[in-house]
C-alpha cells in the first residue's frame, strides 16, 4: 500500500513542535528557577573564597595596626618593633587580597558593584603609606589616626555588603545579620584603639570622648540589630555573650568614659577585656558563618537534586521528541536532498550545456539533454516542485532554442544583406578606379576621390555587418603587408582622415590573412578618436615592435572619459560580450572586440597625457613578420581600392 501523501507543513510542524515545546518548557524552568539560583550560590562561594576571606585578613591586620598606631602616639617610648611587624603583616595581607581578588577566578565571579567597591577599597589601602608617615612624624592625633584607619575599614565593610549575594531569601537575611554583628565588632576594635591610647596619657580629651561615645552607641545598636536578624540557633551564642559578666563589665567601663570622661575604673583591665571579648565575638561569628555555610550547601544540594529530576524528565521528553522527529525528518530530508541535487544539476550542468551547444550551433535534443526531474518520496509539495522544475526546464530550453534560431536567422539576414552591399560596393570601387584613370581634370579627380573615399567607408560598414553575423569580412591578402601600409589603409577608411597623423613605424609586416580584419579594427578605433575629439585637434598614430608583438597607439586630444567608463570599456574589449540587438549604439565596440578575439590581439584604452584617450592595439607575434625575414621589397599596398594584388572573396548575390 502506497504511503499516504502529506503536506510539508504537516511534516515540519510534526518535526518541530514536540522538541521545541519540550525544550522551551525545560529551558524556562531550569534557567529561570533552578540553574540561576545554583550559579548564584556558586558565585557566592567563589566570592567568599577569593575576595571575602582575604579581605577579612586585611581587616584583622588593619585593626591591629590601628591599635598599635594609637598607642604609638600616646607613649613617649613606644614599641616601634611591634608596630613595624604589624605593618608588615598588613602589607602581606593587602598583597594577598589583591592577588586573589584580581585572579581569573575572582574576576569571573565579580559583578560591577563588587568591582567598584573593591576598587574603592584598594584606593583607600593606597593611603596606608601617608597614614604611617603621619604616625611616624607624630603630625596627627590619636582620634585622627583612628579615623583614618576607620576610613579604610569602612571601605572594606562596604565591599562586604556587596559580597552578600545568597539567592535564598531566608539565608540572605541571616547573612545580613552576621554582617551587622561583624560591623559591631569593628566598632569595638575602634573603641579599643582610641581608649587604649588615651589611657596611656591619663584619659581621653573632649574630642576623643565625643568620638568614643559615638562608637559605643553605634556598636551597641549594630550588635542588637544584628542579633535580632538571626534565628534562635544562630543567635544563642550572642545572647550568652550579652549576658556574660565580661560584657557587662565592658559596658560599665564604656558608660564611665561616656558620662564622666577620663579613664574608667580599673583602666588597666580595659585592653585585656576588650581583646578577650573581641576574640570571643570573632569565634562566635566564625562558628555562625560555618553553620550558615552548611545551610547554604544544603540549599545547593537541594537545587542540584531539582536539576537532576527536572533534567532527567526533560531529557526523556527530548529523546522521545528526537526519535519521533528523526523518523519523520529522515524521509523529508531525503526527498528535499534529491530534489535539491536534481535542481542544481539542471541549473548548473544541463541548462548551461544546452546553451553552450546552441551558441556553437550544435543540435539539441530537449528530452535527452535536459530530462525531467525524477520525483521521489511522498511529500505533496516536493512532487509539485519537481513538476514545476520540469516545466520550467522545458520552457527554458525551448526559449533558448527559439532565441538561438532567431539569432541565427538575424545573422543570416545581416550576412546576406552585407554580402549584396559588399558586391555592389566592390563593383562601384572598380568603376570609380576606371573613371579616375580616364580623366585628368583636377576638379573631376577630386570629386571622384571623395566618392571613392565615401564608398570605401560604406564597404567598411558592410563588413561590420558580416562580422556581426560571425562570418569573415570577405577580403584577404595572399602576401604579408607592411604594418605602416595597414595603418594607412585604416586611415583611408575614416571620414575625417585629414586630421590623422601617422608617425614612422618599424619595418615589420602583417600576415596577409589578418590584414583585412586589422584594417577594420584600426579604422573603427581611428573613427572613434576623430568623432570624440575637437575638429581643431589631430589624432596621432604611432607603432613599434615590442616584446610581445607589435603595438599601435591611437591618441586623441578630446575630453576623455571617466575612470569607471574606461574600466567598463576595457572589460568589454577583453571579454567580448554576446551581441545584443537592442544595444545598437555599441556596434563599433562589439566589432573591435570580436576582431581582437579572433586574432588574439589585445585592445586597451587609457588616459592620454593631453587629457584625451589613447587606444593601444597589441598584435601578437603570430601575426607579425619582422623586417629581417627575407621578404621581397615589393609588397601589396592596401591603400588602393581598385584591382590590386589583394584578393577579395566574391560576395554572394
Amino acid at each position: 500500500m502506497a504511503p499516504q501523501n502529506r503536506t510539508i507543513r504537516f511534516k515540519l510542524y510534526s518535526l518541530l513542535s514536540l522538541p521545541i515545546v519540550a525544550l522551551i518548557v525545560l529551558w524556562v524552568y531550569m534557567t529561570g528557577h533552578i540553574v540561576g539560583d545554583f550559579f548564584d550560590l556558586r558565585r557566592a562561594v567563589t566570592l567568599q573564597q577569593q575576595v571575602a576571606s582575604p579581605a577579612a585578613v586585611v581587616a584583622d591586620r588593619v585593626r591591629e595596626e590601628r591599635r598599635l598606631s594609637a598607642l604609638f602616639l600616646s607613649q613617649r617610648s613606644p614599641d616601634t618593633a611591634g608596630l613595624k611587624v604589624a605593618r608588615q603583616e598588613t602589607d602581606k595581607a593587602v598583597v594577598l587580597f589583591h592577588q586573589r581578588a584580581t585572579s581569573l577566578e575572582g574576576l569571573s565571579a565579580t559583578g560591577p558593584e563588587v568591582a567598584e567597591s573593591r576598587t574603592a577599597l584598594e584606593r583607600e589601602l593606597n593611603r596606608l603609606a601617608s597614614i604611617r608617615d603621619a604616625v611616624d612624624g607624630r603630625t596627627t592625633t590619636r582620634l585622627g589616626v583612628v579615623q583614618d584607619y576607620n576610613t579604610i575599614q569602612d571601605a572594606l565593610y562596604r565591599m562586604y555588603d556587596e559580597l552578600v549575594t545568597v539567592p535564598d531569601l531566608t539565608l540572605d537575611r541571616k547573612a545580613d545579620g552576621l554582617q551587622t554583628v561583624v560591623l559591631s565588632r569593628e566598632l569595638l576594635s575602634q573603641e579599643d584603639a582610641l581608649l587604649s591610647g588615651a589611657i596611656a596619657q591619663g584619659g581621653p580629651n573632649k574630642e576623643e570622648q565625643r568620638g568614643f561615645a559615638e562608637m559605643v552607641a553605634n556598636r551597641r545598636l549594630l550588635l542588637t540589630r544584628g542579633a535580632q536578624g538571626l534565628d534562635i540557633e544562630l543567635r544563642r551564642p550572642f545572647d550568652d555573650l550579652l549576658l556574660s559578666a565580661d560584657y557587662k563589665r565592658l559596658t560599665t567601663m564604656e558608660n564611665q568614659v561616656v558620662s564622666h570622661g577620663g579613664n574608667p575604673d580599673q583602666a588597666a583591665g580595659w585592653q585585656p577585656l576588650a581583646g578577650t571579648l573581641g576574640q570571643r565575638i570573632d569565634q562566635v561569628v566564625a562558628t555562625r558563618v560555618a553553620l550558615l555555610n552548611e545551610r547554604t550547601d544544603a540549599a545547593a544540594g537541594g537545587i542540584i537534586a531539582q536539576i537532576a529530576v527536572a533534567g532527567g524528565l526533560g531529557l526523556i521528553a527530548v529523546l522521545l521528541a528526537v526519535v519521533f522527529s528523526a523518523r519523520l525528518g529522515r524521509g523529508l530530508a531525503q526527498e528535499l536532498a534529491d530534489l535539491r541535487t536534481a535542481a542544481l544539476d539542471l541549473a548548473d550542468v544541463r541548462l548551461p550545456r544546452v546553451v553552450a551547444k546552441l551558441r556553437n550551433g550544435e543540435p539539441v535534443d530537449i528530452e535527452a539533454d535536459a530530462p525531467p526531474i525524477p520525483v521521489t518520496g511522498s511529500t505533496l509539495e516536493a512532487q509539485d516542485v519537481a513538476h514545476a522544475f520540469s516545466t520550467v526546464r522545458r520552457t527554458a530550453v525551448e526559449a533558448a532554442v527559439g532565441q538561438a534560431d532567431l539569432r541565427k536567422g538575424v545573422s543570416l539576414v545581416f550576412r546576406n544583406l552585407a554580402r549584396r552591399n559588399q558586391s555592389l560596393l566592390h563593383r562601384q570601387l572598380t568603376q570609380l578606379d576606371a573613371m579616375q584613370r580616364k580623366t585628368s581634370a583636377p576638379e573631376a579627380l577630386a570629386d571622384l576621390f571623395r566618392l571613392d573615399h565615401l564608398t570605401t567607408r560604406m564597404r567598411r560598414q558592410a563588413e561590420g555587418l558580416i562580422i556581426l553575423s560571425g562570418a569573415p569580412a570577405g577580403r584577404a591578402w595572399r602576401k604579408p603587408v607592411p604594418v605602416h601600409d595597414v595603418v594607412r589603409g585604416a586611415v583611408a577608411e575614416v571620414e575625417d582622415y585629414t586630421r590623422v597623423t601617422v608617425l614612422p613605424m618599424s619595418d615589420a609586416s602583417l600576415v596577409g590573412t589578418a590584414v583585412a580584419d586589422v584594417i577594420h579594427l584600426l579604422a573603427e578605433l581611428i573613427e572613434n578618436a576623430t568623432v570624440f575629439s575637437p575638429p581643431s585637434t589631430r589624432v596621432t598614430i604611432r607603432g613599434e615592435l615590442v616584446a610581445r608583438g607589435f603595438a599601435v597607439e591611437i591618441e586623441d586630444r578630446g575630453l576623455g572619459m571617466s575612470d569607471d567608463d574606461r574600466a567598463e570599456l576595457n572589460r568589454r574589449l577583453a571579454e567580448p560580450p554576446e551581441f545584443d540587438l537592442a544595444d545598437s549604439d555599441r556596434l563599433g565596440l562589439f566589432v573591435v572586440s570580436q576582431l581582437a578575439a579572433r586574432h588574439e590581439a589585445k585592445v586597451t584604452v587609457r588616459r592620454s597625457p593631453y587629457g584625451g584617450t589613447t587606444a593601444v592595439v597589441l598584435l601578437p607575434h603570430t601575426l607579425i613578420i619582422p623586417p629581417d625575414d627575407g621578404l621581397p621589397p615589393e609588397q601589396d599596398r592596401v591603400l588602393n581600392t581598385g584591382p590590386m594584388t589583394a584578393v577579395e572573396a566574391t560576395p554572394e548575390g
